[in-house]
């Protein structure tokens, strides 16, 4: 995170501090496309949050990380789902990028906050009450965050709920989703 925060804008700042942890996590692996973000939001977010990045910082091959139809509808419809609940106060930028780098690790097998590079559940609650404060609320039941987010996009569509196309692949699986008796 170090390395991104040396080349923020704004280090103090609380959403730069956010998404220096988010992208500093993908790029330690070379895997910054996965954050799902297309070459003009990418220059867009280091024109705003990191200007004194390095052109060299910038992610090849960056787009939708997913193959399957299915995926692809996936992240549109939860990034839309998020963006209706966006905060009005928090730039509108920084909302966007977050629901689109949410939606993508959603793809991934693992709990959320792996997913995204975060210490724990509880950062992602922080980061989900900054930006989406009246999706927050309604996860009256403590469910693990990738779980209610795959389940309130489904029922945003009228569909009924499951399972994130990355769950499957969680060591937690059987926990979220127990098999019918």
């Amino acid at each position: 995170m170090g390395k991104w925060l040396d080349a923020a804008t704004d280090a103090a700042s609380a959403d730069t501090r956010l998404f220096a942890k988010l992208i500093a996590a993908r790029d330690a692996h070379d895997e910054l496309a996965l954050l799902g973000l297309q070459p003009r939001e990418w220059h867009t977010l280091l024109a705003r949050h990191f200007t004194h990045a390095a052109e060299a910082a910038l992610p090849r091959n960056v787009g939708m990380n997913a193959n399957a139809n299915e995926h692809i509808a996936f992240v549109h419809s939860l990034h839309a789902l998020l963006l209706t609940h966006a905060r009005p106060t928090v730039h509108a930028d920084d909302a966007h990028w977050l629901a689109t780098i949410i939606a993508h690790a959603c793809l991934r097998p693992d709990h959320l906050w792996r997913d995204l590079g975060l210490a724990g559940r509880t950062e992602v609650t922080w980061m989900l009450t900054r930006y989406f404060p009246t999706l927050v609320v309604l996860n009256v039941a403590d469910l693990r965050w990738k779980k209610f987010l795959a389940a309130q996009r489904a029922l945003s569509l009228g569909l009924q709920p499951g399972p994130a196309p990355g769950c499957p692949g969680c060591e937690d699986y059987g926990y979220c989703f127990p098999p019918p008796r």
